[in-house]
């Protein structure tokens, strides 16, 4: 088995695409908690959404893909805060507005153009699309996802758990929600190259959720969310590897499967504790 890993980073395009795996995993564990928390996970549904219609659009225009995604996907971002916040508009509608939207706009421009462009790889992501380039810019924008989180963690933190009170206490609560959804959509951006638009939003979703039903304390639910999505990347893509199946799906399996494993500790743990109290 080990002999096959080796085997399987002998190609440069493996290399370069667990790269920047590794490193959306990374982003999207950190924001998944406070996403998952604030109840803001559908956000990353709706921009990868977003990040579907500005790759077709970019193809059929023949412009560089991310080029073009990452300023779409980050107005869209800010554009679905400003939606949310409107109390004629839930976040939920706003959301559904702007995915389906974006989506339907896609799948035009492909159509029209008349491109050869292959919509799967897009909608489930193609380990074979990352470029030497995009592992560039990827590494560029996690590490600026990285260290903003980094920097603003106190304040992310206190706006996640009690917005109200943050925003009694002079805290500038619409800052840093738009930082959130900043951070978001680079993240989204990011990893659709691999995970593919309909998948990436599973990797924000899963470790938080997984990590919740076995700790407790915020830091402790990013370290684990953390080191369960690493996991779970790395796992999922041998296993796309050496089965042959998708990669993106691939890793979103495996991340199903910790989840189901995590709950069933948590179960199990509940019921002893119930039991023991009796």
């Amino acid at each position: 088995m080990f002999d096959m890993i080796i085997e399987m980073f002998s190609y440069n395009f493996i290399v370069r695409a667990f790269i920047v795996g590794i490193l959306v995993s990374l982003c999207a564990a950190l924001l998944g908690v406070t996403l998952v928390l604030k109840r803001y996970s559908m956000i990353g549904d709706g921009l990868s959404h977003v990040g579907f219609g500005a790759l077709a659009v970019a193809a059929a225009l023949n412009l560089a893909p991310l080029e073009v995604a990452v300023p779409v996907i980050i107005i869209a971002a800010f554009l679905l805060l400003r939606l949310s916040e409107n109390s004629k508009i839930n976040g939920d509608a706003a959301i559904a507005i702007i995915s389906s939207t974006a989506l339907a706009i896609g799948v035009v421009f492909v159509s029209v153009s008349g491109v050869n462009t292959d919509l799967n790889s897009y909608l489930f992501g193609s380990i074979l699309a990352t470029t030497t380039a995009d592992a560039i810019m990827c590494g560029i924008l996690a590490l600026v996802v990285i260290v903003i989180f980094i920097l603003f963690y106190n304040k992310i933190f206190a706006v996640t758990f009690d917005e109200t009170f943050s925003r009694a206490t002079g805290l500038k609560t619409g800052v840093y929600n738009t930082v959130i959804a900043l951070l978001t959509a680079l993240t989204i951006v990011i990893g659709m190259r691999i995970m593919g638009t309909l998948l990436i939003s599973a990797l924000i979703i899963f470790p938080a959720l997984s990590s919740m039903r076995v700790c407790k304390k915020f830091k402790s639910v990013i370290l684990c969310s953390g080191v369960l999505s690493l996991c779970c990347f790395f796992v999922g893509m041998c296993a796309s590897y050496f089965c042959d199946t998708p990669t993106g799906a691939s890793v979103v399996i495996v991340n199903a499967a910790v989840f189901l494993i995590f709950w069933l500790i948590e179960f199990i743990n509940s019921k002893t504790r119930k039991n023991n109290s009796v």
